[in-house]
């Protein structure tokens, strides 16, 4: 009877968890951050080389052995979860992943930048173009991500100067190791200097999958998530960049075509139908 008892009270406690899991998760979440950040500050301090980071040494081979070159188009997505800055290249019509770079700092937690002085990291859609590049950053190099753009301006959010930039220490910002922004930076001013207007950057709290849109369905920012998710899926879909643009408040997403390089503006206005 002791044995029946007690897998009763197992089975109601595994079914309450699974019940209240999504309330449950982003409190262990918010730990898990936590620690990630402090190990990344720890093994950055100490002159050690993040894992995940690629051989920053040898940039010309890794690009010859994809068939790539200084130059080629480029676009670059942020999970903020993961840690991770993957850069893609133009090769004929798609764009295909180069590398994924640890990102060593961000502030704040999960959800977008909302006001001037809430050190979040923003999350979203925006365009760097060459006016955006301080190569002489009091945190080694940085370039500008071009925040509040116009869906932020569109909800009254503030805030400026919201950078990548190196020296992992961050206020609102992702920062990278020295080493590390200094390849993103050669492969960025590369592609603006070879013709490329403006780099789209997708910002995202999370790998986009179902299993993570579902660990968080009771965020509050669940919505704005939702809408990002479709960026994030028509490029996965077509390896181009989407044109983005915002319409009535929202993200508005048409697939990007083989000739595009993700170079339009984001801007307000509604897509014609």
């Amino acid at each position: 009877m002791a044995l029946v008892v007690l897998a009763v009270l197992a089975a109601v406690a595994a079914g309450t968890g699974y019940f209240f899991w999504p309330q449950i998760y982003p409190f262990i979440e918010a730990e898990l951050i936590w620690r990630a950040k402090k190990q990344h500050w720890d093994t950055y301090s100490a002159g050690q080389t993040l894992a995940g980071t690629p051989d920053l040494k040898n940039l010309p081979a890794r690009l010859a052995a994809q068939n790539q070159k200084l130059g080629d188009p480029i676009f670059i997505r942020v999970f903020k979860r993961e840690f991770e800055l993957e850069m893609w290249m133009k090769r004929g019509d798609k764009f295909e992943l180069f590398a994924t770079y640890p990102i060593c700092m961000w502030s704040g937690g999960l959800g977008p930048k909302l006001k001037q002085g809430d050190k979040q990291a923003p999350e979203g859609f925006y365009t760097v173009d060459s006016s955006a590049l301080n190569p002489n950053s009091a945190y080694h190099r940085s370039f500008n991500l071009g925040f509040p753009n116009a869906f932020d301006r569109a909800h009254d959010r503030t805030g400026s100067l919201l950078m990548v930039h190196g020296d992992c220490r961050s206020i609102g910002c992702y920062a990278m190791t020295d080493g590390v922004i200094d390849e993103v930076w050669s492969l960025l001013t590369s592609a603006l200097d070879a013709g490329q207007k403006r780099v789209q950057v997708q910002v995202f709290p999370f790998r986009m999958t179902e299993t993570n849109m579902s660990r968080h369905a009771a965020n509050p920012n669940i919505g704005f998530w939702q809408q990002l998710r479709e960026g994030h899926d028509a490029f996965m879909r077509d390896h181009v960049p989407p044109n983005v643009s915002v319409c009535d408040g929202r993200y508005a997403i048409r697939p990007g075509t083989g000739v595009g390089n993700g170079s339009a503006p984001i801007e307000a206005g509604c897509p014609a139908t």
